[in-house]
């Protein structure tokens, strides 16, 4: 027998697991809403019986973040999303419009490569593997390097949780030998029918390059207006628990404040109270000498660290409590660390002079880094928010809430999703938080409803006529498409005669080869009657 090099095992890896979701994926595309939601339901109630067991592996394994906060997002991702699409109607007939006579039906995409980033490793296992199992997908994941063994330990808990509901083996897998070459087999295999993308940028630039289909998240960059009419307190309060949350690591949490000049000594003295500490030149320039590479990416060592940590790292000391590192800054580039996505907690603070200086800066910062994830703003002020909304190139602006937590969907009502796209402005192909919707088809079913006569009728210029009073038209419709009686006639039996002066009856879904041998003789089937019904046939098309 013949030993393969590890890349070459790698690729053959990748490519039987395709093999194996894609039969267990036609075995998915066969179930019942109850079964699928069955499936679901019993793997996020496992992945949540695991959520502390699995905080604690990846705390350590990665060295990012803190377990307690792991916990929370591995039951948000668990139990908070399963509410969120338990209900969901995602097999068959998912909408029936009876007025309009259009249904929609829904349709599995196929199978789904998952990229797992190291900063969320099991949390994200658990939330793409109930959104894809929810949508009749099978899922196959690559997880990250650093984060191999907790990424692992959760699929396995998944997987087993869905194949005890009934789900077929095969349905939810993962690359067992690491490498490029295995995540690039999955990613340009023709039998996977979409990348679900959260991790890196270069990652997620090589998944739109594979040609397959790509929904991703992107780089956050999130600004924090705090404006004039805000509770400051409790603004500081939301972006100092937004940012220490799990160090920093989710891309939705704020990366720079904004303050309005007039309530800057009150918001300073705010932040200073609530643990922050604002750094002088040299420590701010000391810090950021380390926050970037000399590829200008994030160091990975500063990822999920603490700020006592970051500042000891940087060489000088703050007070035992600090939570979060701020740098006053009054420039934006991609060279200045204070104005980029920064997964640890230290913050950019930028002073304007009144709200429309702060949109200004607002829209530096993300045309800087961020366009399409988040922007988040304090105040009480319906104007100032209305002016936001309707210009901000963000597709979550989340107006007094902790950014890190609201733009997931856990303090907010927006869908709860770990993976948050960023539209075509950020180079994305969706914006929404990614959910069971975004990784299905929706066939459309439209019923004829108006005859071309009609259109063209419509078309001509109207003569003018007296004014009417408007009545309220009823419905033209009230039944379902699937209730029309031509679906269930026998199709031995005609339909009803037609009325005197009465358009002729619709025949159609009578069959055709019954209606003409009833047409001959006898119903029997001779050589006579064959060729004369091939005969009314041919004369019916005009042949």
């Amino acid at each position: 027998m013949i030993a393969l090099d590890k890349d070459l095992q790698s690729r053959q890896n990748a490519r039987d697991l395709v093999r194996e979701a894609k039969k267990a994926q036609a075995v998915l595309a066969k179930f019942s809403q109850e079964q699928i939601d069955a499936i679901v339901k019993n793997v996020a109630q496992e992945a949540a019986r695991h959520a502390e067991e699995l905080a604690k592996m990846a705390c350590e394994e990665t060295g990012f973040g803190n377990w307690q906060d792991k916990v929370l997002k591995n039951t948000f991702a668990s139990l908070r999303v399963y509410d969120a699409i338990k209900a969901m109607k995602t097999v068959g007939i998912i909408r029936d419009d009876q007025a309009n006579r259009v249904m929609e039906v829904g349709v599995p995409l196929g199978v789904i490569c998952a990229l797992v980033p190291s900063t969320n490793p099991t949390s994200t296992v658990f939330y793409k593997t109930l959104i894809a199992l929810k949508a009749g997908n099978a899922i196959i994941f690559s997880p990250h390097p650093n984060a191999r063994q907790c990424t692992w330990k959760a699929i396995e808990i998944v997987k087993n949780a869905a194949i005890a509901a009934g789900a077929p083996a095969g349905a939810v897998s993962a690359i067992t030998q690491l490498t490029l070459d295995a995540t690039r087999e999955l990613m340009h295999s023709k039998d996977v029918s979409l990348i679900l993308a959260t991790g890196g940028e270069g990652m997620v630039r090589a998944a739109y390059a594979s040609g397959t289909p790509t929904i991703s998240g992107g780089p956050g960059n999130g600004p924090a207006f705090i404006e004039r009419s805000a509770d400051i307190r409790q603004a500081v309060s939301d972006i100092i628990t937004s940012k220490t949350f799990d160090n920093g690591v989710i891309c939705a949490s704020e990366q720079s404040v904004i303050v309005e000049d007039c309530i800057y000594a009150e918001v300073r003295q705010e932040l200073e109270a609530q643990g922050a500490y604002l750094m002088n030149d040299d420590e701010a320039a000391r810090v950021a000498a380390m926050l970037l590479r000399a590829n200008g990416t994030i160091n990975p060592e500063v990822v999920g660290k603490t700020a006592v940590w970051l500042s000891q790292r940087a060489g000088f000391t703050v007070p035992a409590g600090t939570r979060v590192l701020i740098a006053r800054q009054d420039t934006v580039s991609h060279n200045n660390p204070y104005s980029r996505e920064k997964l640890c907690p230290i913050l950019g603070l930028y002073v304007e002079a009144d709200w429309q200086a702060a949109c200004r800066r607002v829209m530096e910062l993300l045309t800087n880094e961020g366009l399409g994830h988040t922007l988040v703003i304090h105040t009480r002020n319906q104007d100032v928010i209305r002016e936001f909304c309707l210009e901000k190139p963000v597709h979550r602006i989340l107006i007094n809430t902790p950014a890190a937590l609201g733009g997931i969907g856990a303090t907010t009502n927006i869908f709860p999703a770990l993976t948050l796209g960023c539209g075509a402005v950020g180079g994305g192909s969706s914006s929404d938080n990614v959910g069971p919707l975004n990784l299905m088809n929706i066939r459309k079913v439209g019923y004829g409803v108006r005859s071309v006569d009609e259109l063209r009728a419509s078309g001509a210029t109207p003569a003018a006529a007296p004014a009417v009073a408007a009545t309220p038209a009823a419905p033209r419709y009230q039944t379902s498409i699937l209730d029309d009686d031509r679906f269930n006639r026998p199709a031995h039996v005609s339909a009803p005669a037609a009325p005197a002066g009465a358009q002729p009856a619709d025949d159609r879904f009578v069959s055709h080869t019954t209606a003409l041998c009833n047409a001959s003789s006898n119903g029997d089937i001779t050589e006579e009657n064959v060729e004369h019904i091939i005969k009314q046939v041919l004369a019916r098309l005009g042949k």
